[in-house]
């Protein structure tokens, strides 16, 4: 199904159920990776992306189909997410830095975490960096996003993700080494 058609059919209050269905199928892996760099964790990932797919059901009404469907999805995936940080950075009293440093450190058990070593590494290093380099390495570098996509994602311009995608780079080949 094509996304017109597909958006025409979730604003359709005949065939909502059947095109979120279609929806759910279609995004649900590439908004859980996502959701998942940034919180790190599998349970609270699914937490998460359950509530990004309320979100998005409540709101479809409000899309107004002037960027892409998936871009409006993945900036509603990573408000979530950002949110569910910074909840849990108040609910354990710490900080932000601390609570990444302690989420890497929870990959190491995390029986749904396959990486090696190096992984490993790779992820203590993103987590040093602040939020918004952090977020703009994982959706260039994990999944490939362009910056134009991403600029309507985190609402900032080009330019400024493309800074924020060199310091990332810098600092995590500093830290690497």
């Amino acid at each position: 199904m094509q996304e017109d058609i597909l958006i025409k059919e979730l604003k359709s209050v005949a065939t909502q159920e059947h095109a979120f269905g279609e929806l759910v199928n279609r995004y649900k892996e590439r908004l859980y990776w996502h959701i998942r760099r940034i919180v790190l964790n599998h349970d609270d990932t699914d937490d998460v992306l359950q509530n990004t797919f309320i979100k998005i059901y409540k709101n479809i009404q409000g899309f107004k189909e002037d960027s892409a469907l998936y871009t409006w999805m993945y900036r509603i995936a990573t408000n979530e997410a950002l949110t569910f940080l910074k909840k849990r950075t108040n609910e354990l009293k710490t900080s932000g830095e601390a609570l990444q440093m302690s989420l890497v450190e929870n990959l190491r058990a995390d029986p749904y975490f396959d990486g090696d070593e190096i992984q490993l590494k790779l992820q203590e290093a993103i987590a040093e960096l602040p939020e918004k380099q952090r977020l703009v390495f994982n959706m260039k570098y994990f999944e490939e996003m362009k910056y134009e996509d991403m600029a309507v994602v985190l609402d900032t311009s080009v330019g400024a993700l493309k800074a924020s995608y060199h310091h990332a780079v810098k600092k995590i080949e500093a830290f690497l080494k």
